[in-house]
């Protein structure tokens, strides 16, 4: 399974707060199309057996046409995007998610973002960003938002 993630200018680069502008977009990570074997370590990861995730008779069953994936993964992959933009978790202080469209096995999710905000507070630079997952013929699947304390120098 490999990801691919579109640089920042040089991937090496510490981000810093001077150098963030709003409106700069964060670069788009798209993830490999969804399995359901991932559902199914995702499952015993998480703990949420819900056969609806991991058996498509079940989403059958429903009317929903087969099994569908766990909302939180789909906001981890959200996560992966903003961990890898910031440089780590360390510096995330927010973090929210709404999910607005069902994901399935095969799909292939897209995650971006765009910085909307950028203030100081004492000596510390925030920044706020909004950020998505869609699928590649742009249906939105999940939209959320994160505050980050990023370093000046």
């Amino acid at each position: 399974m490999t990801l691919q993630m579109t640089p920042m200018s040089n991937p090496s680069t510490r981000l810093l707060f001077d150098n963030v502008e709003v409106g700069d977009e964060l670069p788009t990570l798209t993830n490999p199309p969804i399995t359901h074997v991932q559902l199914v370590r995702y499952a015993g990861a998480s703990g949420d057996f819900n056969p609806l995730h991991t058996n498509p008779e079940i989403g059958k069953s429903i009317g929903i046409g087969g099994t569908i994936a766990h909302g939180m993964l789909i906001m981890g992959f959200l996560g992966h995007l903003v961990s890898d933009y910031l440089g780590g978790p360390a510096l995330l202080s927010n973090f929210k998610v709404r999910f607005a469209n069902m994901s399935r096995p095969g799909e292939i999710l897209i995650c971006s973002g765009k910085v909307t905000r950028k203030y100081e507070e004492g000596d510390k630079g925030f920044i706020e960003a909004e950020v998505r997952a869609t699928n590649p013929e742009g249906q939105v699947k999940a939209t959320g938002t994160f505050t980050a304390c990023i370093p000046k120098k």
